[in-house]
C-alpha cells in the first residue's frame, strides 16, 4: 500500500499537465511539480491563493459564473468546451491558450474540483495552419474552376479550326488521291486529340467541385434513344451489336452527367469488345434502379478490378493489346457517380466479358411518364440536305473563318458577323429557311441564346440555331427552359453531326 501511495504521489507530481485542486469557492487547495513550469509560479506559493490569479483579467468575470455552475451541477467535462478561445495566464503576465478539463470529487466532506491544465499552444498553431491551408486549398479551387471556364472554351478554339479545315481538305480531294488517306489519318488524329482534351477538363472540372448537379426530370428512353443512335454506327462498324432495352423509367437527376456517365461506360465496353454484344439493361429492386452494361470483351484480371477507376490506369489485359485513349472513362464515371449519389461496381472474368452496375436510389425514380421538363433536344437524324443560307455569328477569327470555308466547300450560302453588335444588321435580314449559327460564349454579358432570342424577336418566324461552345455542359446547365428548334452542340464540333442538324433544321423549316 505505501509503494502504491508513493507512486501515485509521484505520478502526480510528474502529470505532463498541470493539475489542481480548488474547492467550491476557487480557492487552490492542491497544485503539483508541473504547475510551476506551465505557470511559472511555485506550487507551494499557489496553494491558498484564488485560481483567479491564473486566469486574464478579461475573463475573471465570465469565470465566476462558470465556476457558480459547475458548482451548481457538477460533472466531469471540459471547461468552456463550446468557447473557442479559452486562455490562462502564467506569473510574467503572458497569456497562452489552455485546454481545461474539470472534475468533481469529495475529500473528507468537502466538494471540491480536480482541474488539468494543459498549454494548446502548439495545437493552436497547427489547427490555425490547417484552416489556412483549407483556405487556400478553397482559393486554389476557385481558381481552378475559373481556369477551366476559361480552358473548356479557350483550347477548343484551335481544335475546332484544325477539324475545319481537315474537313474542308478532305472535301476538296478527290476519292482516289492518295492525300485523302493522309487527311482521313489526320482526321483520326484530330478526334483522339479532342477526346483527350474533353476528358482531362471533364475530370478536372469534376474534381475541383466546380459542378453543382442540376436536378431534373429525365426520360431515359429519350436518353437511351441518343445513346443509341450516337454508338450505333461506330459498334456496326467493328460488327459489333449493340442493344438498348426499353423502358418507360423518368428519374430526377441531372441529364448531362448522367448522359456523360453513360456515355463513358458504353464507349468504354465498345473500345474492349472485340466481338459479340453490349447490352445496356435495367432492373428494379427494393430500394434500387440497377442499370447494367454488359459486354462480350476482354475482360480484366480480378487482381486488376480494384484499380480501374484511378485516373490514368489502364489493364493490359492481355499480351498486344492496343493501348486505348489514356484511362480517364472511368475515373469520371466515378466522380459522377459520386456527385449524383449512384454507386457502381464491376465485375468480370478475362476473355469473358465485364458487367458494369449502377445503382440509382429508388428514391430518384418519378411515377409518371409525363415529358421531363428541361430535357435537351434529340439527337439529329441524319436526312437529306437542304443547302440553305446561314448566318454565322463567331467571335474568334481563326473559326469563323474555317466555318465559312468549310460550309461553303459543302454548299450553304454563308454569310458571318464577328459578334452580336455586328450581326445585328444581318438579323434584320434573315429569311424563312436561314439557319443561325452561333457560339454561346462572347466576350461580354450576352450569350448566343440572347442573340437566337433577338433574332426570333425581330421575325414573324422561328428562326431555326445551332448553339456551339466550348463547354457544353455549362451551356445546357444556363438554358432554365427547352429551346424548340435549337440544336446544341460541343466545340470542336463533329462536321458530320453539323451537318446532320443543319439538314433536319433545313428540313423543318424549308424557304
Amino acid at each position: 500500500m505505501q509503494e502504491s501511495a508513493s507512486l501515485a504521489q509521484h505520478l502526480l507530481q510528474s502529470s505532463p499537465d498541470a493539475l489542481l485542486v480548488v474547492d467550491a469557492r476557487g480557492i487552490i487547495r492542491y497544485a503539483n511539480a508541473t504547475t510551476e513550469s506551465l505557470f511559472g509560479l511555485p506550487a507551494a506559493q499557489l496553494v491558498g491563493q484564488p485560481l483567479d490569479v491564473l486566469i486574464p483579467e478579461r475573463f475573471r468575470t465570465r469565470h465566476g459564473a462558470l465556476l457558480a455552475g459547475f458548482v451548481r451541477a457538477p460533472a466531469n467535462r471540459e471547461m468552456g468546451a463550446r468557447i473557442n478561445d479559452l486562455f490562462a495566464r502564467r506569473a510574467d503576465g503572458v497569456e497562452f491558450p489552455a485546454g481545461i478539463r474539470l472534475s468533481p470529487f469529495s475529500y473528507e466532506g468537502t466538494d471540491c474540483i480536480a482541474v488539468a491544465v494543459r498549454d494548446m499552444t502548439e495545437r493552436r498553431m497547427i489547427s490555425n495552419a490547417l484552416v489556412a491551408a483549407r483556405e487556400e486549398a478553397d482559393r486554389a479551387n476557385r481558381a481552378k474552376s475559373r481556369f477551366l471556364a476559361a480552358a473548356s472554351h479557350d483550347l477548343r478554339q484551335p481544335m475546332q479550326v484544325i477539324r475545319l479545315l481537315n474537313a474542308s481538305l478532305l472535301r476538296l480531294i478527290q476519292a482516289d488521291d492518295v492525300q485523302r488517306d493522309l487527311l482521313q489519318r489526320q482526321e483520326q488524329a484530330i478526334d483522339s486529340a479532342s477526346n483527350l482534351l474533353n476528358a482531362l477538363l471533364d475530370i478536372s472540372r469534376l474534381e475541383s467541385g466546380a459542378i453543382e448537379p442540376d436536378l431534373t426530370a429525365v426520360e431515359l428512353a429519350g436518353v437511351f434513344a441518343g445513346l443509341q443512335r450516337e454508338f450505333e454506327p461506330s459498334a456496326a462498324a467493328r460488327g459489333l451489336n449493340l442493344q438498348i432495352a426499353p423502358t418507360d423509367l423518368r428519374l430526377l437527376t441531372d441529364r448531362t452527367m448522367f448522359v456523360q456517365l453513360m456515355q463513358n461506360l458504353i464507349g468504354n465496353a465498345l473500345k474492349y469488345t472485340e466481338k459479340g454484344n453490349v447490352l445496356v439493361e435495367q432492373q428494379l429492386d427494393a430500394d434500387s434502379l440497377i442499370l447494367t452494361v454488359v459486354d462480350t470483351g476482354i475482360g480484366i484480371p480480378e487482381d486488376k478490378l480494384a484499380r480501374i477507376f484511378d485516373e490514368y490506369y489502364q489493364v493490359d489485359s492481355h499480351a498486344g493489346t492496343k493501348r486505348q485513349g489514356v484511362g480517364l472513362g472511368l475515373a469520371i464515371v466515378r466522380e459522377v457517380a459520386r456527385i449524383l449519389g449512384f454507386v457502381v461496381t464491376v465485375s468480370s472474368r478475362q476473355g469473358e466479358g465485364t458487367t458494369v452496375r449502377v445503382r440509382i436510389p429508388r428514391k430518384q425514380l418519378l411515377r409518371d411518364a409525363r415529358q421531363a421538363a428541361g430535357s435537351a433536344p434529340a439527337v439529329a437524324r441524319a436526312v437529306p440536305a437542304q443547302r440553305c443560307n446561314v448566318l454565322l455569328v463567331e467571335d474568334n477569327a481563326s473559326v469563323r473563318a474555317a466555318t465559312e470555308m468549310f460550309l461553303g466547300l459543302e454548299g450553304f450560302q454563308t454569310r458571318s458577323a464577328a459578334g452580336p453588335t455586328e450581326a445585328e444588321a444581318l438579323i434584320a435580314t434573315l429569311q424563312p429557311g436561314d439557319i443561325l449559327i452561333t457560339d454561346f460564349r462572347f466576350g461580354g454579358t450576352v450569350t448566343g441564346l440572347d442573340v437566337l432570342h433577338h433574332a426570333r424577336s425581330r421575325h414573324p418566324f422561328r428562326v431555326p440555331a445551332v448553339l456551339l461552345s466550348g463547354d457544353l455542359e455549362s451551356m445546357l446547365r444556363a438554358i432554365r427552359e427547352p429551346v424548340p428548334d435549337c440544336r446544341f452542340l460541343s466545340k470542336p464540333v463533329d462536321v458530320q453531326v453539323l451537318l446532320a442538324a443543319l439538314a433536319e433544321l433545313s428540313a423543318a423549316h424549308p424557304p
